[in-house]
């Protein structure tokens, strides 16, 4: 493996990034990113890193996650000797049944691969990645009337300023979000994401703990971080060696508590509690047991369909126009 060549920054030059690339970051994530871009060795002002600061407003949510573009994405793998690019483009799997707002060409999923050498017989051997349009694509719940501040009847204890809440006036519908180029490029957004996953699969070090701004795009309209998904994963897998083989592990919406359930009684006990869920709960619950979702659809496809047929309806759903803003936003899950 080549060795990284190291990016120093001039005082001049760091001063510049504090004050344009990295101006959401405070003290602590400035330092972190600084040193991570120096470990990679790559150039903050080519785009090639950049840092993310999810819920800036909330200091027990607060996290900044490092993005790396695809041009960073790219040198990396240069330097490691044993990449080459794909030869051939991504593929897609289209189902035009799912052509939607949220769906603008029915992507079911993009899959890439790249190329690696084996060190100890030079051969080289591709390696997919595969990246789900329903895990990735940034889908937001919009109301049709928009929104409004309501007083919550507290203050903010260093203003005294009364706090207000955020209420959606009418229908909520979920629309694929127009803000980036999810809805211009769907196939290109989509096969950034998994070229991502097959760079991760083939080189885990070099990649590990680092995000495409792609795969970050979702996080973003739910308000989730990268920290936040990696977290309950790492613990579904922990209770999913305890539970068996049989057991899917299941977020029902209480702060990362998980529960195995019998895949036999999974497609009730999902139906008993999307039940009574708003849109938005609906697709964050989706979003977060997206893992679990896929095995039961692996074991047993019939009823998967039925139970993926069943979310669909109820992320559909008429929402209550007086919705409780608390049920808009109670926590939650990474790639």
């Amino acid at each position: 493996m080549n060795a990284v060549t190291r990016y120093d920054m001039t005082p001049k030059q760091i001063s510049l990034v504090k004050t344009t690339i990295a101006k959401d970051c405070n003290g602590e994530e400035f330092d972190l990113f600084c040193e991570v871009a120096r470990a990679k060795g790559l150039d903050p002002f080519l785009g090639q890193i950049i840092p993310m600061v999810f819920s800036k407003g909330d200091a027990e949510k607060r996290k900044m996650t490092i993005i790396i573009t695809r041009d960073g994405q790219r040198v990396i793998a240069q330097r490691c000797g044993d990449y080459r690019a794909a030869s051939k483009p991504p593929t897609y799997e289209i189902d035009k049944d799912l052509v939607s707002p949220t769906n603008p060409i029915g992507i079911v999923s993009a899959t890439v691969y790249l190329w690696k050498q084996d060190p100890k017989t030079s051969e080289w051997h591709e390696i997919a990645g595969q990246a789900y349009w329903d895990e990735f694509a940034p889908i937001k719940p919009v109301p049709t009337g928009g929104y409004e501040y309501e007083e919550t009847g507290e203050f903010w204890p260093d203003s005294g300023k009364p706090k207000k809440k955020k209420v959606p006036r009418g229908e909520v519908v979920l629309k694929l979000d127009d803000s980036g180029n999810w809805c211009r490029q769907p196939r290109v957004m989509i096969s950034k994401c998994a070229e991502m996953q097959a760079l991760r699969a083939g080189w885990p070090e070099e990649y590990n703990g680092l995000y495409d701004e792609a795969e970050l795009d979702r996080a973003k309209i739910i308000d989730l971080t990268a920290s936040e998904i990696v977290q309950q994963e790492q613990q579904e897998n922990r209770l999913r060696a305890i539970g068996g083989k049989d057991a899917l592990t299941v977020w029902w919406g209480n702060e990362f508590a998980l529960q195995n359930v019998p895949d036999g009684k999974f497609f009730d006990a999902v139906i008993e509690h999307i039940k009574n869920l708003d849109p938005v709960a609906v697709a964050k619950w989706e979003d977060a047991n997206r893992a679990s979702l896929q095995i039961y659809w692996a074991r047993h496809p019939g009823d998967a369909l039925e139970l993926k047929k069943r979310i669909e309806a109820a992320s559909q759903k008429r929402a209550a126009t007086n919705v409780d803003e608390k049920r808009l936003q109670h926590p939650l899950m990474a790639g």
